[in-house]
């Protein structure tokens, strides 16, 4: 099921498409964006077309979402993967260009609405290296609550890192929407 199409004031979030690879390359072929991802950065753009590609089909385990604004170009994107029933994590990347303008904070915050309603999720969570400040700072605006530490948790490019979780119930994003 390829997921649907959600709106905001400035954002479409779409299905992602494999031939969203070559908007796509700038994000995943940065060292700056790709320095807390699980994988180092791409070195071409056949990389990123497999890579894209992968994440974009169907019967994965996960929803993908590019982000666009007006021309339909793909910013970056969000998703959603499986977990437990009625959880997912979630889990977002952007272009540095579109950094500090609230995109992904925009674009994160809907896909949590769509999460909450529409599959009627109880439990989002997310997975961040003690490290990423941004995306730490991201989680916590949106109400995600700090909920462990697990050390040596992941093998990167970078190393043997830790991970912080960050959790936010169905309860506590219908109270932070009312604030």
């Amino acid at each position: 099921m390829p997921a649907p199409t959600l709106t905001t004031a400035r954002l479409v979030l779409r299905q992602l498409r494999e031939d969203d690879a070559a908007a796509l390359f700038a994000a995943l072929s940065d060292p700056e964006v790709m320095t807390w991802w699980s994988s180092g950065p791409h070195a071409s753009p056949a990389e990123t077309e497999a890579y894209v590609k992968g994440n974009a089909s169907e019967g994965q385990g996960y929803l993908c979402w590019a982000i666009t604004a007006g021309d339909d170009a793909a910013l970056g994107w969000v998703i959603l993967i499986d977990g437990k029933p009625d959880v997912k994590e979630i889990g977002y990347i952007l272009r540095r260009d579109q950094w500090g303008r609230g995109i992904a904070s925009e674009a994160v915050a809907r896909v949590i609405d769509h999460g909450f309603s529409d599959p009627g999720l109880r439990r989002i969570f997310a997975d961040t290296d003690p490290d990423n400040a941004g995306s730490i700072a991201l989680l916590e605006r949106l109400g995600f609550q700090y909920e462990g530490h697990l050390r040596g948790e992941w093998e990167t490019h970078i190393g043997i890192r830790d991970s912080l979780i960050y959790g936010l119930l169905r309860d506590e994003w219908t109270m932070e929407k009312t604030r």
